[in-house]
């Protein structure tokens, strides 16, 4: 895994990868100096998350969607696109959730814990049962943040019984859709 992180990137992808990389890193430096710590903290927990393709070696155009992904979903909430724009939440969720979904088996595929979807007498259901479970897991993780940063950061998050529910069916749905794709779409380089 290292030697994937520290690789140099040969590809125009891989440069642009690279790029969201900084570009997150770049937004919370802004955001710390032009907006909140509250919104600098947001985007710093994508920080992380932005660094996973690289350590295993995601294909780049995989690298390249979840890192806007992951981008899309932070700033959707610095610039509260999610209580402004209607069916915007259920989009992020559905999306987001399903590449985290994906990147998660494929972390675990590295750390040998799972095996790879097109290794040699792999079954094509296990990645589809992972996939799943890991997404409808994330939705509930995620939603329970939402609720943690409301009780305990600010009331300004928007939290509902409703909202709560339709977001982790909409993450589930990624996840199922992100099932799918790992089963069948080879999404770490050779």
């Amino acid at each position: 895994m290292i030697e994937n992180f520290l690789r140099p990137p040969g590809h125009p992808a891989e440069w642009i990868a690279d790029a969201l990389r900084v570009a997150g890193a770049l937004s919370v430096a802004a955001l710390f100096i032009w907006s909140t710590v509250t919104d600098a903290g947001i985007l710093a927990l994508a920080l992380p998350a932005l660094l996973i393709p690289r350590f295993i070696g995601a294909r780049p155009a995989f690298d390249i969607f979840f890192g806007v992904a992951v981008l899309v979903a932070a700033w959707s909430n610095v610039l509260d696109l999610y209580t402004t724009v209607p069916g915007w939440d259920l989009i992020v969720h559905f999306v987001c959730t399903g590449a985290i979904a994906a990147m998660t088996y494929l972390t675990l595929v590295g750390f040998n814990v799972v095996p790879s979807p097109q290794a040699a007498g792999a079954r094509r259901r296990t990645p589809v049962v992972i996939v799943i479970a890991v997404g409808l897991a994330a939705s509930a993780v995620w939603e329970m943040v939402e609720w943690a940063g409301k009780t305990f950061v600010t009331s300004e998050i928007f939290v509902t019984y409703d909202d709560t529910i339709g977001d982790m069916v909409a993450g589930g749905l990624g996840g199922v859709v992100a099932a799918i794709v790992v089963a069948r779409v080879r999404l770490i380089r050779d």
